[in-house]
């Protein structure tokens, strides 16, 4: 077969002189920086996922990467173990093709919700009332984490200290109600490998559910078991 002429050869050549072109235009363009505002918009999308089911009005403000980096098909984002979702937070995106990297992005959470707060000044032990509480909004995210927003499934529970006028209620200062209480009658449950029996004794000391407490038997025996509601103690062997 005849070989193609000069003209032919030519053309075939600018050809591919011109798809080498496109080639590394294509190549170039896919290794260019990555684009910060993607990786804004994936991390507010990670925390609006993990601040879905607080009450209250969620705002979020990503800050971009102060640096560039180059461009990710495929970016994965997450918070390092144990930090909170609101407040002051750090996001992490990392990139997992085509080039593996990893960058933290300052965030700031608000969550505008209601918390409660003492009404006036609390002593230790004290039981609190509906009178006890009243409800604020502010920004649960400049409040411990443990902050009270349900101020109605706290009644009951116990102070652990002293509270002062208009202190934000926390978990860590109560205890639940007594579920056991010194000197009554309690049920003891005894249950233990293919066996369970009830027997009557008397609690030696206050305990709030999940405590441990000391139970005197009708033999005269002190054994000791959790508290559950209802002024009964529950012992496995």
């Amino acid at each position: 077969m005849a070989a193609g002429s000069p003209r032919t050869r030519g053309r075939t050549h600018g050809l591919g002189l011109i798809a080498a072109c496109l080639c590394v235009a294509s190549a170039s363009h896919a290794a260019g920086p990555q684009d910060p505002a993607a990786l804004q918009a994936h991390a507010e999308r990670f925390l609006k996922t993990q601040t879905a089911g607080l009450p209250g009005k969620v705002t979020i403000q990503v800050k971009p990467p102060r640096a560039a980096l180059p461009a990710c098909a495929a970016l994965d984002a997450f918070q390092p173990a144990g930090s909170r979702s609101i407040g002051k937070v750090s996001v992490g995106v990392r990139c997992l093709a085509p080039t593996p990297w990893t960058v933290y992005l300052p965030a700031q959470v608000r969550v505008i919700g209601p918390y409660a707060v003492t009404r006036q000044p609390l002593p230790a032990n004290h039981v609190l009332t509906a009178a006890d509480l009243v409800l604020r909004e502010g920004d649960l995210g400049n409040l411990p984490a443990d902050v009270v927003s349900d101020a109605g499934a706290m009644l009951g529970y116990r102070t652990v200290s002293g509270l002062a006028a208009g202190a934000p209620l926390r978990n860590a200062m109560l205890r639940p109600p007594l579920a056991v209480q010194q000197g009554q009658s309690t049920r003891l449950v005894l249950n233990g490998p293919g066996f369970s029996v009830q027997s009557e004794g008397q609690a030696l000391a206050n305990a709030s559910r999940g405590d441990r407490v000391r139970v005197k038997t009708r033999s005269g025996q002190v054994i000791s078991g959790v508290a559950h509601d209802g002024q009964q103690v529950v012992v496995s062997f």
